[in-house]
Formats: C-alpha cells, structure tokens, sequence
C-alpha cells in the first residue's frame, strides 16, 4: 500500500522541544517557490539517475537519467571507468515508437510505483557484458555498447516482464497471459499453453506486486537449462469493476481485486526445459504443516519468492494465509519434489512476517537471512541440511515441533537497530554489505560491513550527517552509493569495498546552475526532536520546518502523514522541494512517525495488530498537543494531510477529535478495510470473517457524521489500488447524514495523481480550500 503521497517521496532527534533560534529570521530576498514550478522541468531537485548498474567486467557504469526538458522521460547512459566519458547510448525519443502501452503493463507500472515515467524504465546487461536487454514502449531491444540497437519484437502487444537467461542465452517476455522464450536474436516461442482468460502464466498475481514486493512470475536457473514458472487461475478472485472514468469518456474494466477475507488467485510452479519441454510441477502443498496451514484448503497460501542456490538447486519461500510463519522449502527440480528446510515464526504471538529480500544462496551451500526473531530487523547465517523452527520461545505452543539447532545458525548482527538492505556479499573475502540504521539516531541508514564468519562488529563505511542507500556489483567490490541531507540533494558516488569515494556519478551539487539555485536563499532547515507516545514512555520522532516568521506572530501548520505500517516518512535526507513552497506560502511543516511506522523494531510496530485506526491516532493527537504548546504556532489553525493510508488517518483523526484540528484534506483514502486487498490487511487485522469486530473499529464509515471539521475529499478516478468505493462509500455517507464536505475528483488518475499539469491543480486546489476556511497565515 505504500503509495502515501502522490508525485512526492518524502523521506526528526533533538530534546523534546525543536531548537527555535533561527526560527524569527528576516525572510531572505528571492522568488517565492511555486507548485508550478516545483513539478516543472527541469526537476528542481536537481538530476536524479535510476537504475544504476555496473557491466559484468566492472568498466561501465550504466543509469537511467532524466531529461532537462523533461524530468519524467529517461534515457540509458554509459559511464566508461576507463575513459572517464559518458555518453548516451539510447535516446529514448528517437528509438522508441511513442504507442500506447497495454493496460497490463500500465497497471505492472503502477505497482511497481513508476507510473508516471516514460521512455527507458528498466534495462539489463547481458552476462558477456557486450549487450544491453532495453525494453521501450511495449517492445524489446538489444542495445550495443557502440550505439546500436537491434529491435528484438515488433507487435501490437506489450512484452511483459522481459529478461535475459542466466547465462544470457535467451530471452523471455510475457505475451497474453503466456511465456514465451527465444534464443537472443531470434524469434521467440511461447513456451506455456493458452488457456482461459483467467489463467496467467510468468505473472505474478495482484497482491504479490501490490503487497509483497515481488513483480516476476518466472525465473531462470544458473546454466540456462530450466525456468520455473508461475501458474496463476484468478477465477476464484472477486470482480471488481473498475471505470476508468476519463475527460472524453469512460472504459469500464472487471479487475480481480481480492478484499479481505475473500477467496486468493491459486498459485501454482512449475519447472521447464526453455522449449517448455519436461514440464513438472513443484509440490507446495503436502510439507504444510496443518496446524498452521488451511488442511481444507490446501492452495491457500502466499507463494512469497522463488530463487535458484549457485549450485543448481530450487528454494521457495511460502508464507501461511495468516502471514505468521514463512516456510523455507527446498525443491528437486527434476521430480518436483520438496521439504521444508526452515521455518520462520512470527517474533510475537500478536505479530506478523515482514517479508525481505534481504537474503542471498552462497556458494557453500549456506544462506544470508533477515529476521526480525529477537525484536529487530538482523542479518544470520544458516547451515542447510538441518530442520529448526526459529521463534519457538516466543510460540510455547510450537515448541517441539521442530527440534531448535542453535549450531546451524549464526547471528551476524544484533543491538537496537535495524538492518534496511542486504547490499552484497563478497564470498572470497568474506565480507557483508548491509546499509541500517543506527541505535542513537534511527533516522539516520549507513552503510555497513562485517565479517561473513560472525566475527567482529560491523565497520560504518559512510559519512556522519547524510542517509544513505547503496547497491554492489556481482562480486562485492565496488559500491555505488547516494546520499542526501535535509539540505543537500540526493548525490551518487562510487566507492571502493572500504567505502573510500573513488568518483562521482552525480554530485548534484547545490551550484549557480543547479535548478534549485534561485531558491537557496529562502530555503528553510529542518528542525528535529522527540515527543512521548501517547503511551507516555515511548519516543516518537518528529521533524518541523517553519518559514521566515515575524517576532510574536502564531503561524498555521500544515500537518503531513501517513500514519501506517511500512513507510518511515521522518528521516534526515532530502525531503524534496514541495514542502519548502508550502513553507514559503507562510505554512509550518510538521510530520510525525507514530507507532506502527518502519525501522523502529517489532515492539513499535507491533501496536497496530487488529488495531488500525487507534495507536496512530492516539500519536498524531499527541503531536497536535505538542504543537499548540509552542509559542509561534497558532492552534486554532493546524491542518491535516495524507495520501492513501494518511487519507484514512485524516477521516479517522478528524472524527475522534472534532475541534483540535482545523480542516482535514484526505487523499485516496481506504474507507472500509473490507474494501482493501488480502495481503495487506490481513496481515495487520486478520481475517474479517473471524475478528469482524476489528474491522467495524477500524473503519471510517459508521462514525463520518462526527466530522464537524472541514473536509476536501481527493480521489483518482481510476484508482486500482484503493478503488473508488471507498470514496464513494464515504461520500453517500456524508450526504445522507446532511454534513458539508468539499471535493476534488480527477478523471482517468489512478492511485498516483501526479503530473507536470495536475500536481499544481492538485496543490493548489489544496491551498484555496485551507485559504477558504482561514487557515491562513499572519498578515
């Protein structure tokens, strides 16, 4: 769900009061920053390169970069390390046909949360080096390092899911709900059978890319000899009609759209030959252990990640419908076969399996995991060969049901701190790259290493003051790594295994020509602090940008948030330029990560179980008392904004407190739980059909008629995330029950309203709506 503010990535911990020294300060001279201008091209947050690579031999550096005239088209570009020249390899303008994509890979965007751009979105490097996998509007491409590029399809139908074999032998799309298969050059083959509409091979399911961050269906073992593929039959999936209701018309589609408590797609894997010859499929069912798993209905569970070791052998990973355990499987791909090798259990009995990909298959046949099982996200090493169940202290009713073998499993990292990413593995040297986050400032991820063997602490590798993410080559040897503060935009560098700076990719630095120049003199610093829970103990970090304010004037807030489970919206990095032009129209910015939110560990977490709609507005409460306590906020004008998640806090926090805020704008929000996809919500609030009192306490619909605030409800028309039911419920709602509310719809938008044109109609319609009700700043 993960989408809480449209065309915005909005990445707080002094003392519990903000430092207000540089608060009164005379407004620098300069142009005001507008919406306008904000999402214009070239983007004002300077460059901002994706998808950066290294060649299989280490010479090149290649990225996606945006144009200047367009900061949502990217093209490919090469950086020679040898050289140290970069060049364009593909112009996406000139290469590509500009055709409409299928609604299949429109959709695939949008979940894969790059809906908005255009021309180059993803590449691959061929395993010799020599070639580059390029697919452009709906068709595929081998790109040559001298410029060329050869058009590998040319049809009507967009190629889904493309990509290179291992070894680069072949390659392998999706095309009309089947798999086909080609050797590189030449014309591809499906290599699965048509059947009913409702049968999807190589694709994963809707709520495997919406919820569990896994966007493919197939996957090519080490020597190109076999695929695994996925097999998905929607007919058991409820139909959700979906109108795209667009300015010129309307297109009505049925989308499977699985809600809470409703029947799962049946998943099911097989593994081929690349002809689709010795076709077998995998047994995921019988090693279910029925005390955990529905024995009436077998097929009922998550197919969460399909991998092949180094040495040829097939790993799944299964979760149970209820989300508590996640087993780990180990499959003969000639017979199908397979055995549960190990078995997560949920770190609390009232918790749930955060899904990673923070694992990785070594060469001696042992494996990097990610765990949460002492209360915090950690790296371990296991021994295969060995059945254990982890958790088994936590869960006295599963004890014994695998014997615990404490020597198979060495625990690599510990302490109050989080491990976000698994960023490589050097083998040779014995050495793990990880980024986390920090035990005296969660705010803050570094990049780390630390011994393979468990030996040691971990060594930080990056710089005081910025936060950071990174990616390694295949081998662990270099690092690619970007950084950003609240005052320096993102920059990107490559650095060596010692994280030592060896070049710049993208310094993005804050220059006479940068975009964001003009605008230098008025930007305002990020002030950041803690306040108490509303449990009284626990620390909540806030961040809080005010504008140039006169001595003894109150100034209104603008309160941004999001509120759910996943996103950890308070950090110290670039927080982009949105937020500066809502501070330079006189507004204080204000953001809160409550209980429930990312990075903190399984105990701050934990709150939200079967509980949604009630810590976090407890928190956020807490953060509006907090800001009436200070001397230059004026209380009677605190307005609150979220997207998706954040749209649903806004409804429920307005309704429990009528009167502390002043309006309440509620972007896409989710209404009814019941509405809301499986994945998701069960695994925070269970099954409706079993705990249906929860969902009736979480929802925003039985208490609208408490709202006395002010309301402006947002919605995308086309919405196939949070779909506009939700909305239309809530608005039947509040006219039956005669309470005025304001209303903004765009036609043909999905969950992501955003773009050059509609970000400025949307914010600004925001705007007028607070200037409307008086929230407004001092004359």
């Amino acid at each position: 769900m993960v989408r809480f503010l449209p065309a915005l990535a909005l990445l707080l911990a002094t003392p519990a009061m903000a430092d207000d020294s540089n608060m009164n300060a005379t407004p620098e001279s300069g142009p005001d920053l507008t919406f306008e201008r904000v999402f214009a091209s070239p983007s004002i947050d300077g460059p901002s390169p994706r998808q950066a690579k290294l060649s299989p031999d280490g010479r090149y550096l290649t990225l996606l970069r945006n144009r200047d005239d367009d900061r949502e088209r990217y093209d490919l570009w090469a950086f020679d390390r040898e050289s140290g020249a970069w060049r364009l390899l593909v112009d996406s303008e000139k290469l590509g046909s500009g055709r409409e994509l299928s609604e299949d890979e429109k959709m695939q965007r949008e979940r894969a949360r790059i809906g908005s751009l255009k021309g180059i979105v993803s590449y691959e490097w061929t395993a010799d080096g020599q070639g580059i996998l390029v697919p452009l509007d709906g068709d595929l491409y081998l790109a040559g390092l001298d410029g060329t590029a050869t058009r590998l399809t040319d049809t009507e139908e967009s190629e889904l899911n493309p990509a290179l074999s291992s070894k680069s032998g072949y390659v392998s799309f999706v095309r009309d709900r089947q798999l086909w298969v080609g050797q590189v050059g030449e014309d591809a083959q499906p290599i699965t059978p048509k059947e009913a509409d409702t049968i999807r091979w190589g694709e994963a399911e809707f709520v495997a890319q919406e919820e569990m961050g896994r966007l493919t269906g197939y996957w090519w073992n080490p020597d190109d000899s076999r695929i695994a593929v996925q097999r998905t039959d929607e007919s058991p999936v409820g139909i959700v009609t979906r109108a795209a209701i667009g300015a010129t018309g309307t297109k009505v589609y049925d989308q499977r759209y699985p809600v809470a408590g409703s029947a799962n797609a049946i998943v099911e894997l097989f593994v081929m030959d690349p002809d689709g010859g010795n076709r077998v499929k995998v047994d995921l069912t019988s090693s279910q252990d029925p005390e955990l798993y529905d024995a009436a209905d077998p097929n009922d569970f998550y197919l969460a990640r399909v991998d092949w070791a180094p040495d040829g052998r097939l790993f799944v990973q299964r979760q149970n419908r209820e989300q508590t355990v996640l087993d780990l499987i180990e499959v003969d791909p000639a017979t199908g076969e397979s055995s549960v090798l190990y078995v997560e259990s949920a770190a609390s009995p009232d918790y749930w399996i955060n899904l990673s990909d923070n694992y990785k298959f070594l060469k001696d046949g042992s494996f990097l995991w990610w765990s949460e099982l002492d209360g915090y996200g950690h790296l371990y090493r296991s021994f295969q060969g060995l059945r254990y169940r982890a958790g088994d202290t936590a869960d006295p009713a599963l004890v014994g049901t695998y014997l615990p073998i404490i020597p198979t499993t060495r625990q690599l990292t510990t302490g109050a701190w989080v491990v976000t990413k698994l960023v490589g593995v050097d083998q040779q040297a014995g050495r793990v790259f990880f980024t986390a986050t920090t035990e005296q400032d969660p705010l803050e991820q570094h990049v780390y290493s630390t011994a393979l063997d468990g030996s040691g602490k971990p060594t930080r590798l990056t710089e005081p003051g910025f936060t950071h993410s990174a990616s390694m080559d295949k081998g662990a040897k270099t690092l690619l790594i970007t950084r950003s503060s609240h005052d320096q935009p993102a920059q990107s560098y490559l650095a060596d295994a010692d994280g030592k700076r060896l070049a710049w990719v993208e310094q993005n630095a804050l220059g006479a020509d940068h975009p964001y120049a003009p605008y230098l003199a008025s930007h305002r610093p990020a002030q950041f602090g803690t306040i108490k829970a509303a449990d009284g103990m626990t620390d909540l970090h806030y961040k809080i940008v005010t504008p140039a304010m006169a001595p003894g004037k109150k100034y209104p807030v603008f309160y941004h948030h999001y509120s759910g489970p996943g996103p950890q919206i308070v950090t110290r990095g670039w927080d982009g330029a949105l937020q500066q032009a809502v501070v330079d129209k006189g507004y204080i910015w204000f953001e809160l990560d409550n209980r429930g939110s990312a990075n903190r560990g399984v105990a701050f977490e934990q709150p939200l179980y079967r509980a949604m709609g009630s810590v976090e507005v407890d928190d956020q409460r807490a953060g509006a008392e907090f800001l009436k306590t200070l001397p230059y906020v004026d209380g009677d004008k605190i307005a609150l904004y979220g997207w998706s998640y954040g749209g649903y806090m806004t409804l429920k926090q307005l309704q429990a407190d009528p009167g502390l805020y002043a309006a309440g704008i509620s972007g896409a929000p989710v209404t009814k739980w019941e509405l809301y996809d499986t994945h998701y919500t069960e695994r925070y609030m269970g099954d409706p059909n079993t705990v249906p009192e929860a969902y009736q306490a979480a929802s925003a619909l039985p208490d609208a008629a408490k709202m006395t605030d002010p309301l402006l409800l947002i919605h995308g028309m086309a919405d196939d995330n949070v779909v506009f039911e939700n909305s239309s419920a809530l608005i039947a709602q509040l006219q039956e029950a005669n309470v005025p509310f304001e209303m903004m719809l765009y036609p043909g938008y999905t969950h992501r309203v955003s773009g050059e044109n509609i970000s400025p109609h949307l914010w600004n319609t925001i705007f007028r709506f607070l200037e409307s009700h008086g929230v407004t700043p001092p004359e």
